[in-house]
């Protein structure tokens, strides 16, 4: 195991066992797992989501196994846990990937143009089944994808510019801002398109802003495409020979998870089937408002196209694809009640005034089951000239970017350049690059820190904990208030 497979947990103000998510799993998921268990084998809950919940309550624990540092005066050897690297919920794990997928976005895949973001929200029904087919949830991409690029190319050739393409960067974000299931596509599409007036020179045509009816004919196309798509593979409402339903098939329970998350509702306890409880000022019934410019409804689709990045503001480009690429869930909006019930703050007031969600612990734990992605399952694709084997992909990644220094030396570790193999980011290049934060420096005497072991013998663990003085197991700061009753 590298040193890059750490964690940067020991850097967050709260160790993991201090937070109100971790102290939630550890004290209910026994309960929420005898909830769940079927008679049968697999009528229960599928075993890699079992395993996201076991691997948090491993991740960024140190009697787990750490990475061990010293600087080089050796005034001090702080240690550093290891990480789930699950995909699911955890806050740190989610975090990491966010930021160096952003960074490699921005560094190695987008090039020095505009970009405008798209956001297609499907109807309810599609997300609960897009949310376990993957191969529909991919299809329909595709045709979401073969709509934007078709809308710039024919922008292109009303500008009197034949053959011009565009490429995107899809994310496919599984969540809501309120831990429901929300299957919906981020694209980031090149505002304009490229066009090769001989081979090998490639020019940028940028596209002016798209007006409320361009986005409503795009979203008008997106919807027919995928009714047909639906039509032919016969899952049409109202289809009596629609397949059956893969996730029910494979897991009752979490079918039933998924669909009441879908809908914002509890499918487990004396709640099952209400609603999810809702704090807030009450809704103002007497004034409509706008979603704003540049958005378009239609039979429960929404196509949203205003977020717009000038070409050379890179760390708002960057800043956007963390937003993209965000895990579902920020611990310092969720906290205990006095009746040991989980508050959920949301980011932004929703339109009819709710603030905050209310859960019971096993609702919390039923709404983190139904957004984890199954294992080996992609979230992050390339469509046009962005695709991976696009024949101008590696001159449009170059486009606009300077050519590199051939004399200038790198002071980090971080990687650099348009070109070349993918390496992944060390968690302190990204740590230095998101946060400015130096963890390599020791503290106190400002020598850099460097890697002195990778230790994960248990018995080692023990050992190296008990000798300097740590607890062998998590020290949570009191036991987590007990199951509320069951209040309406």
């Amino acid at each position: 195991m590298s040193p890059r497979c750490a964690a940067t947990v020991t850097y967050q103000r709260r160790q993991p066992e201090h937070t109100v998510l971790y102290r939630t799993i550890e004290a209910h998921l026994p309960t929420f797992l005898a909830q769940t268990a079927g008679e049968a084998e697999r009528s229960g809950l599928p075993a890699f989501v079992k395993r996201e919940f076991e691997a948090y309550l491993r991740c960024g624990i140190l009697a787990h196994g750490f990475t061990r540092l010293r600087c080089a005066t050796r005034a001090s050897e702080p240690l550093l846990p290891f990480s789930c690297k699950r995909r699911g919920f955890c806050p740190s794990c989610g975090g990491r990937r966010m930021a160096e997928r952003a960074a490699f976005l921005v560094d190695q895949v987008l090039p020095r143009v505009p970009v405008r973001q798209w956001v297609l929200t499907l109807p309810y029904r599609l997300r609960y089944r897009l949310a376990w087919d993957h191969a529909l949830c991919r299809a329909v991409l595709g045709a979401y994808a073969r709509a934007l690029l078709a809308f710039y190319a024919r922008a292109a050739r009303a500008h009197g510019i034949r053959d011009g393409q565009t490429g995107t960067v899809t994310v496919i974000q599984r969540f809501g801002s309120g831990l429901q299931l929300n299957l919906h596509y981020h694209t980031l599409v090149l505002d304009g398109v490229f066009s090769e007036a001989q081979p090998g020179h490639l020019t940028f045509h940028p596209a002016p802003p798209p007006s409320d009816e361009d986005v409503a004919q795009v979203l008008a196309t997106v919807r027919t495409r995928v009714g047909r798509l639906l039509t032919r593979r016969q899952l049409a409402s109202g289809d009596d020979h629609a397949p059956p339903d893969p996730l029910s098939e494979t897991s009752p329970v979490l079918a039933g998870i998924v669909s009441a998350s879908v809908q914002g509702r509890v499918a487990l306890g004396p709640r099952a089937g209400a609603r999810v409880r809702r704090l807030g000022d009450e809704p103002d019934l007497g004034h409509v408002t706008s979603r704003g410019p540049r958005q378009a409804q239609l039979e429960g689709f929404d196509l949203h196209a205003n977020v717009w990045v000038p070409p050379h503001d890179r760390a708002r480009l960057e800043q956007l694809g963390r937003y993209l690429l965000r895990p579902p869930l920020a611990q310092d909006r969720v906290r205990f009640r006095a009746d040991g019930r989980i508050l959920v703050e949301l980011k932004s007031v929703w339109r009819d005034g709710t603030s905050h969600l209310l859960f019971d612990p096993i609702e919390f734990l039923e709404k983190l089951a139904a957004i984890i992605p199954r294992p080996a399952v992609n979230l992050l694709f390339y469509h046009g000239v962005l695709a991976p084997h696009a024949r101008t992909r590696s001159q449009v990644v170059r486009y606009g970017r300077p050519a590199p220094d051939p004399t200038a030396h790198e002071v980090d570790d971080s990687p650099r350049g348009a070109t070349g193999p993918r390496r992944p980011w060390t968690w302190a290049a990204l740590l230095r690059r998101v946060f400015a934060l130096d963890v390599l420096a020791c503290p106190r005497c400002g020598g850099r820190l460097r890697v002195i072991a990778i230790v994960q013998n248990p018995a080692v663990v023990r050992a190296l904990l008990a000798h300097g003085g740590r607890a062998l197991s998590p020290e949570a700061p009191g036991p987590a208030p007990p199951a509320p009753a069951a209040i309406g």
